[in-house]
């Protein structure tokens, strides 16, 4: 395990020592302030870097079964026995002011 100041730890990050600093000081990268110094350990900081890496992405897997994988955060699940239009037209009629019928007006002469 190497421990790393902070000069050392801003060339690994590949940033300026400043913005290490202020990351470290507000706790996104592992860090501790050792005395007046920073100290970094160098495999902490790998671990942090590979924390950055893109999340592999997996295609949608459609199937018979209900088990398949969507990334979306606004996926709705569609199907059953009506389909959205006929939802729609259901919930229209139900709320659907009823009114009485008007009378009509008659005069007689």
């Amino acid at each position: 395990m190497r421990t790393l100041d902070l000069r050392e730890a801003a060339d690994f990050l590949k940033l300026h020592h400043e913005e290490v600093r202020r990351r470290a000081r507000a706790g996104i990268i592992p860090g501790a302030k050792l005395g007046k110094r920073w100290g970094f350990i160098e495999d902490d900081l790998a671990a942090y870097m590979r924390s950055l890496y893109a999340q592999p992405r997996q295609a949608l897997q459609v199937g018979h079964k209900e088990n398949y994988l969507c990334h979306s955060s606004n996926a709705v699940k569609r199907g059953g026995l009506i389909s959205p239009h006929q939802a729609a037209s259901a919930l229209d009629a139900l709320l659907k002011l009823k009114t009485k019928p008007r009378l009509k007006s008659s005069t007689i002469s």
